[in-house]
């Protein structure tokens, strides 16, 4: 049996702008995905360990923001998360708050209109 989700895309209209954000919130380093019709850059993947891979899009007729999928990333610590979303250009829609035995989550938006989520267990 598979998880649920076996890759994400987040389309963008700035890549390079896009790649700035996530690399700031998460303390990642995105790379380049050669040989397609379209610019992405992928979040660091290992298919040994939990989750999903995906990537950053930039293509033509497919706009950033206003999507109805919500992609909810794993952090140490939302809140902290949230924060750097925040000064790294995006805004906060729902600051931390309690899921009980479930963690914690927070909504945040990227500088390019999408929302996400972020999800911890502190």
């Amino acid at each position: 049996m598979s998880n649920a989700v076996g890759w994400f895309e987040i389309y963008v209209d700035d890549i390079n702008r896009a790649q700035d954000f996530y690399e700031a919130v998460f303390d990642v380093k995105l790379e380049k995905l050669a040989g397609m019709d379209m610019e992405m850059l992928t979040f660091p993947m290992n298919p040994e360990t939990y989750g999903a891979p995906g990537a950053l899009v930039k293509m033509p007729g497919f706009p950033s923001g206003g999507n109805s999928v919500l992609v909810y990333f794993s952090c140490a610590d939302c809140g902290v998360s949230a924060e750097k979303a925040k000064q790294a250009g995006g805004e906060i829609q729902k600051a931390k708050m309690s899921l009980g035995e479930n963690g914690f989550m927070a909504l945040v938006t990227d500088t390019e209109g999408n929302m996400l989520g972020l999800h911890s267990m502190a």
